[in-house]
């Protein structure tokens, strides 16, 4: 058990019409932990991502975020999605907007500050993630890379308790994907709680506390990066591995 639990789901039930796709998941992860979720397509990982900031929403079980249940709807919501940041694989920036804009947007209409004050942290998480001089341009202007650090500026922006990433990294091409794990390792290494969907198994060996591991709707592996790598426990963990790790 974490010590100082921050996202928990309990017995978490979901099904898409006949498809089961969360069957009895229980997860805890832990004030400043890294959890990795890989498995193969279709196991359940991205809905399991989603469920924890309520883009899906769940037929039965509790998920709890420090300590509460997740709100239903309405102001709550909106909080707690500014509580719990997500990146997704498309980079949903605003492309009528620069990418400051991008960055501070949110910070005004959702934490209240001021505009200026939302432009200095904007700059300053802009500064932080390799971008600062880009600010002005738009996002269209920007390479993949770039805009998913953006998209990562903008999380940061509303001082979430916790990151959440759906394959940050699978529209990246190749050599855009190390500039953006490199981002997600250093916020990994300052201490943020992050629970990342990825297939980028060097991200989750060298900055994952926890490997996640599913198959088929069900959480089947919860270990140490180095136990799960090194010696997988089932069938399917080592069949994916032998799959996966060969190329």
């Amino acid at each position: 058990m974490a010590v100082d639990p921050l996202i928990e789901l309990r017995d978490v039930n979901k099904h898409y019409g006949a498809l089961h796709v969360l069957q009895d998941i229980n997860l805890t992860v832990g004030r400043g932990e890294v959890v990795v979720i890989i498995g193969p397509s279709g196991s359940g990982k991205s809905t399991l991502c989603r469920t924890i900031n309520r883009l899906e929403t769940i037929e039965s079980g509790t998920i709890l975020l420090d300590g509460k249940p997740l709100p239903d709807e309405g102001k709550e919501l909106a909080a707690l999605r500014a509580d719990v940041g997500m990146v997704f694989q498309a980079f949903n920036l605003f492309a009528h907007k620069t990418v400051l804009d991008n960055v501070s947007l949110a910070q005004v209409k959702v934490r209240k500050r001021k505009k200026d004050e939302a432009d200095e942290r904007a700059r300053e998480l802009l500064d932080r993630v390799g971008l600062a001089d880009q600010a002005p341009k738009y996002p269209a202007q920007l390479s993949g890379g770039q805009q998913q650090r953006v998209a990562i500026a903008r999380a940061l922006a509303m001082n979430p308790k916790a990151l959440l990433f759906d394959e940050p990294t699978s529209a990246l091409d190749p050599e855009m994907i190390n500039e953006v794990l490199e981002v997600m390792r250093q916020l990994a290494a300052d201490g943020m709680t992050m629970v990342v969907v990825t297939h980028e198994m060097g991200f989750a060996r060298s900055a994952a506390n926890r490997v996640v591991f599913m198959a088929d709707g069900r959480i089947v592996e919860d270990r140490t990066p180095e136990e799960f790598f090194t010696a997988p426990e089932s069938e399917r963990a080592r069949d994916f591995l032998s799959k996966i790790l060969k190329h």
